[in-house]
């Protein structure tokens, strides 16, 4: 599924406009992300936690030539699925 299929599913679902519907998915993932930015994490019951991880910085190996770099620290989004989607995708 990509995003404009999710966009169709929303609209059939929630008897919206595809229209509205791509507003209201939009807002959801910009909600979603501005929240991660800012540090805090999104939890949605039922369905799982957004998270921010902190990967810390190490030394790694060129794999053509073998020589040693430093991989920078870095901040990645996480998800943690809840266990009403754990027991949905179990169940199917």
């Amino acid at each position: 599924m990509n995003k404009n299929d999710l966009i169709s599913r929303v609209s059939e679902n929630a008897g919206l406009s595809k229209a509205d519907a791509s507003k209201a998915v939009d807002a959801v993932f910009n909600s979603i992300s501005s929240s991660l930015q800012s540090g805090q994490e999104v939890r949605l019951v039922g369905f799982g936690t957004f998270a921010v991880a902190n990967r810390a910085a190490t030394e790694g190996r060129n794999p053509r030539t073998g020589e040693k770099i430093q991989i920078p620290a870095t901040k990645l989004p996480k998800f943690k699925p809840g266990k009403g989607l754990k027991e949905a995708v179990a169940a199917a």
